[in-house]
């Protein structure tokens, strides 16, 4: 029982951080409740509810938030406090783009614990959740609250980022996201050689190498060192 309550208050402390910074990242974007929440296609009473931490919003309805806001999805996951650029205003087909990714989640959680070999009841067990509200989850019956994703990556040994596999435009936009992150984490000199257009060619050779198959890559080496020494 004692488990089951630290689970449950770390539980909403999460919530409660999460909807702290969905507002902040609203506020500095500059919109309104009731125009974000049109945007989500929610009713702002429902956003209200996020941000105050009483409801969670699913991983689709944050990545669509991030989205429409024009923010990293992993500004939900720190402490940052967002400046006040405005982004231009999208407009999205969220319905379709929501269903589509809550559907990709659920396959996505249903194989993964299919391939570890967990029954319902194991997982369930696992992220202290209602065996007959994971099936529904599996099922694609209902939206999965972020935080409980969560719960269930960490007890499947995943990443929440595992099932950020959105539809387009917003799917692209992530991995953009995602590239321009891991370019910036490059080292200096090698963001520098990347950044310069005379060394493309270089970078395409680079590419294609790194598609070769090892036995392959192995006779070319041996090629190169023939013709070098």
């Amino acid at each position: 029982m004692a488990s089951s309550n630290s689970y449950r208050k770390r539980f909403l402390l999460r919530a409660k951080r999460l909807g702290i910074l969905m507002r902040d990242a609203r506020l500095a974007a500059g919109r309104s409740l009731k125009e974000t929440a049109e945007a989500l296609r929610i009713s702002p009473s429902t956003l209200r509810a996020y941000e105050e931490g009483r409801k969670v919003p699913s991983l689709p309805e944050l990545a669509a938030l991030a989205y429409y806001l024009q923010v990293p999805l992993e500004h939900f996951w720190s402490r940052e406090i967002l400046s006040d650029d405005i982004p231009t205003i999208v407009q999205l087909p969220l319905e379709s783009l929501l269903q589509e990714h809550h559907r990709r989640i659920a396959e996505r959680l249903r194989s993964a614990r299919e391939a570890q070999g967990l029954s319902l009841r194991d997982l369930a067990r696992r992220a202290h959740i209602p065996v007959s509200r994971l099936r529904a989850y599996e099922q694609g019956e209902r939206p999965i609250p972020v935080v409980e994703l969560e719960a269930l990556a960490d007890a499947l040994g995943l990443r929440l980022a595992d099932f950020t596999d959105a539809p387009p435009p917003i799917g692209e936009w992530l991995r953009q996201q995602e590239q321009i992150r891991g370019f910036l984490e490059l080292p200096p000199e090698l963001r520098e050689f990347v950044s310069k257009p005379t060394h493309v060619p270089y970078l395409e050779v680079a590419r294609k190498l790194s598609q070769l198959p090892v036995d392959r890559l192995r006779t070319l080496a041996e090629v190169l060192l023939d013709i070098t020494f």
